[in-house]
């Protein structure tokens, strides 16, 4: 992977406002099509009622949060590596999450739903989070928060396969590709040099991330 040099303080304090800028109020684009049911799915969508649709808003609503953070959380390690390769895993991490968050919203908005409107306050909390563990931790815990914080997205996301209406086969069809992306996400946090964080410390994660997909249903 081919690293570029250091930006200078005010070009990294600008490119992390537009990058904040752009993913919570910017419409995104995905560089890869989005997800489309397999051959096992059912040959003819059927309809969703009035309490599927709503559930699968709230699902994909939630799994829109989820990307959010995970901008923030790359964004801010990015600007908190001294190491020009790491920073270059980073940001390439986060251009692949910008898939999830193009798809998740046109998922949204053909379930006539919306994204939650406390997004900017989920982008805050994950680059806090994030910039701490970069620069107070150093790299191998700031990898190891990629860690844990991939797997719960992806056990967030096999629950979410286990709730979502059966016939909603493209809201699952996103669900599933994503869920492989953040468990290769994990890995290569992992080959980066990942240490394992303290028990207490995913303990206090899993206890914020079930706020936020609690609060990110319904707001």
């Amino acid at each position: 992977m081919t690293s570029r040099p250091a930006l200078s303080p005010l070009d990294a304090l600008l490119q992390t406002a537009d990058s904040a800028l752009r993913t919570v109020f910017g419409a995104h684009r995905a560089s890869r099509p989005c997800p489309q049911p397999g051959p096992s799915a059912s040959p003819a969508p059927q309809a969703l009622d009035d309490d599927e649709r709503r559930l699968s808003g709230a699902l994909m609503r939630v799994n829109h949060v989820g990307e959010v953070c995970a901008q923030a959380l790359y964004t801010a390690q990015a600007l908190a590596t001294r190491d020009p390769a790491l920073r270059a895993h980073f940001e390439a991490a986060a251009r692949e999450e910008v898939d999830h968050l193009a798809w998740t919203e046109q998922r949204l908005a053909e379930l006539g739903d919306r994204t939650s409107l406390l997004n900017p306050l989920w982008y805050a909390g994950a680059f806090g989070i994030g910039l701490l563990a970069g620069r107070l931790a150093g790299d191998r815990v700031s990898l190891g928060f990629v860690v844990e914080t991939e797997r719960q997205v992806e056990q967030h996301l096999e629950s979410h396969l286990d709730r979502l209406p059966a016939q909603d086969a493209a809201s699952r069809a996103i669900v599933h590709q994503m869920k492989e992306d953040e468990a290769r996400h994990a890995l290569d946090a992992q080959a980066a040099g990942a240490v394992p964080l303290p028990a207490p410390v995913q303990w206090l994660m899993r206890g914020a991330a079930k706020v936020m997909t609690t609060t990110a249903h319904h707001i």
